[in-house]
């Protein structure tokens, strides 16, 4: 693989890659606003200006200037290097680049800091990006010095509302177009666009029209400053609070890659980032999949019950005993769920197979919406892991249809939406004895006698099989809420309280089992996750 230098590192390229592309896969970074990996070449922020030197056979491209100098009081004539933007020039073998070793370099990315801050607000203190803000970042980096300019800034809207997503402060814009080009070039949407000149300029949305759609948080994501904000995470929580785990959107088959931030001290989930996986989802996540993170708390089911009342998850189990433990076990159904994880899947496979039953059926979410970028119309996130954990397991259709001939009177199910939800909730309560495992509420828990309470996949580790078949893991972020338990550690209680005993008893017994011991990490090693 050909190589070029930057201050002195051997950087590998791909032909055609330019110079802070090549970086960037290599986890250096080269300051900049307006580039990103994933949207076309502005090259109008001028922070990633970098010094090329010429070949042995070369002449310097040399400007000729006027700087001041302090000892004569004026201006003097110097001749410097041509600077050229490292988004813009492609890597050729051999190249030798300086940025952070060059004082012309340090010299033009101090001078662009200034003139992005001369108008710039200091409101860091109730900024949404402080503690992530490039601009906080690059200062300290390359700034570092008192503002020099002292007219009055030039004032622009605040608080603007853009859509039901989106607020954004022209104060803070330093117009790198990325949100222009992302609705353009990702989202299909040209809504966005900027009007006047100079330091004048502002984002706009298009007359007649409002920031609307299925991509509309992007914008924010890729937004290098705070000028654009969501109104979901607004003013709710400091950066520098959260940690981060890696997860796997919840809310279709496509898998999306993210980073669940997360607040430890109150052990709340708080937003959603995209995780780049250029297989796939590259840099990009929908709005609706984004806002996923909050079913980590909405919707739960926090404690066992017994016929509809709170009860221990000891005292549930007996129950159960008494509910199953005088039926033959072949005659007992196991249910799958599309929304639950592989491990938790093969779990209560296993205990199928434990129990001698061949009566196999699951549960997912009806269709829904799908586009070509990246909505799935599958709106469950493990339907490939339950085929792999099942291949002879029926859906839900069936499933009511053994109730109705009455072939099937106890069950045990993971919990799951059912295709009509509340409608499904007749068919269910015809079974002598349903015991569910959730994590969250459904015409399943509403239907059980008893109903046993599992942890979110935000809190526990799981392994998740996307539409195309990649098998993604994701981390534990938050502590088991209520008296939650993994799903495969209440199925394994569940079979010793039925008398049987598991071949299971931790997360790597079942992995080890079912083959997912190598199951891949969800990052592209090629691609580097550092903030774009």
């Amino acid at each position: 693989m050909p190589t070029f230098k930057l201050d002195g590192k051997e950087i590998p390229f791909q032909p055609g890659e330019t110079i802070i592309t090549a970086a960037y896969k290599h986890g250096t970074d080269i300051p900049h606003y307006c580039w990103h990996p994933g949207l076309s070449i502005a090259a109008n922020c001028r922070m990633c200006l970098v010094e090329i030197m010429p070949a042995a056979n070369q002449r310097a491209v040399m400007l000729d200037v006027l700087e001041w100098d302090a000892e004569i009081n004026d201006y003097k004539p110097q001749r410097k290097p041509k600077l050229q933007p490292s988004c813009q020039i492609a890597a050729t073998e051999g190249m030798d680049v300086r940025g952070d070793t060059s004082e012309h370099v340090r010299d033009a990315r101090k001078g662009v800091q200034e003139f992005l801050l001369l108008n710039h607000p200091v409101d860091c203190p109730i900024c949404d990006q402080a503690g992530e803000c490039k601009l906080q970042d690059y200062w300290l980096e390359h700034g570092q010095y008192q503002k020099r300019m002292r007219d009055e800034p030039i004032h622009k809207p605040k608080a603007e509302v853009f859509g039901p997503t989106i607020v954004y402060d022209a104060e803070r814009c330093v117009m790198c177009t990325r949100c222009i080009r992302f609705m353009d070039e990702v989202a299909h949407d040209p809504v966005l666009d900027m009007r006047e000149r100079g330091n004048l300029k502002e984002v706009i949305v298009a007359q007649g029209r409002q920031l609307e759609g299925h991509y509309t948080l992007m914008t924010e994501h890729v937004c290098p400053v705070g000028a654009l904000t969501s109104k979901d995470f607004r003013f709710k929580a400091r950066v520098w609070f959260l940690r981060a785990a890696k997860s796997v959107c919840q809310g279709c088959a496509t898998g999306c890659n993210a980073w669940l931030d997360f607040e430890p001290r109150s052990n709340k989930a708080q937003r959603y980032r995209p995780r780049d996986n250029e297989q796939v989802n590259k840099y990009w996540m929908c709005d609706e999949g984004m806002l996923t993170y909050a079913q980590a708390h909405e919707g739960r089911v926090f404690e066992a019950k017994n016929k509809g009342k709170q009860t221990t998850v000891a005292k549930a189990l007996d129950a159960t005993k008494k509910l199953l433990g005088s039926v033959p076990h072949e005659s007992i159904a196991i249910v799958l769920s599309a929304q639950h994880s592989l491990e938790d899947n093969w779990a209560l496979v296993e205990l199928g197979k434990l129990l001698g039953t061949k009566s196999v059926f699951y549960t997912k979410a009806a269709d829904g919406y799908e586009d070509k970028i990246l909505i799935h119309k599958d709106k469950n996130s493990n339907s490939a892991g339950v085929a792999l954990a099942s291949p002879e397991a029926k859906p839900f259709s069936e499933l009511q249809n053994a109730i109705e001939s009455g072939s099937i009177k106890h069950a045990i199910s993971l919990g799951g939406i059912t295709p009509k939800g509340e409608a499904d909730q007749g068919v269910l309560a015809k079974l002598e004895a349903l015991v569910v495992i959730a994590a969250h509420e459904s015409a399943l828990t509403q239907a059980a006698k008893v109903v046993l309470p599992a942890t979110s996949w935000a809190e526990q580790s799981g392994t998740f099989v996307n539409a195309k078949g990649h098998k993604q893991v994701t981390d534990r972020a938050l502590n088991p809420q209520g008296s939650s338990e993994p799903a495969h550690t209440l199925l394994a209680q569940l079979a010793r309280a039925l008398g049987l005993e598991p071949s299971w008893s931790k997360l790597k017994d079942l992995r080890s089992k079912a083959g997912l011991a190598d199951a891949a990490p969800s990052i592209v090693p090629t691609t580097s996750t550092q903030a774009v």
